[in-house]
């Protein structure tokens, strides 16, 4: 198994995200929509959420060896905010853009954002991939029953399974 590498795709994503970033609160200020910028602070607070979440879950529930990093888990985790969506992180960073395109409202924002979280979707493939190669068969299961990254559906789904496992 390769060790983790930084990707062009997500160079390149995270370059664009950090350029939306500046141009919408240093640019671009202009007045737009209000409702439209509340619901992107909510998707935004949403989006720390899916960054924050995963550090917690896969340091106590994915093993990692002593001394390194979270993302070095020696053991697959399926629960938590990875019972809804595979990646969640990535899920973060898509929702960081889609929050800085309806606070900010303008065309290179927009366009910006739609490149990075194509990058980032694009991404994920390659992250699928590498999980396969570390976890075998037990992922192929996991992928079978979690979404890649809509967690809409992933809800959807825990919530029905909850739902049956209860009768």
């Amino acid at each position: 198994m390769k060790k983790w590498d930084l990707s062009v795709e997500i160079l390149l994503a995270s370059i664009l995200t950090v350029g939306q970033y500046f141009l919408a609160f240093f640019v671009y200020k202009l007045p737009g929509v209000f409702w439209l910028q509340i619901v992107g602070g909510i998707i935004w607070v949403l989006s720390v959420l899916f960054a924050l979440w995963p550090i917690f879950l896969l340091r106590n529930k994915g093993k990692p060896p002593k001394g390194k990093s979270y993302v070095h888990t020696t053991k697959l985790v399926d629960s938590g905010l990875y019972a809804i969506c595979r990646h969640p992180q990535y899920v973060a960073g898509i929702l960081f853009n889609l929050s800085l395109m309806l606070l900010a409202q303008h065309e290179l924002i927009f366009a910006m954002g739609i490149f990075s979280m194509t990058l980032m979707y694009k991404d994920i493939q390659k992250a699928d991939d590498e999980s396969l190669e570390k976890f075998g068969s037990q992922y192929k299961r996991y992928m079978a029953q979690v979404p890649r990254a809509n967690f809409l559906l992933g809800l959807f789904r825990f919530w029905n399974k909850r739902k049956e496992q209860e009768r």
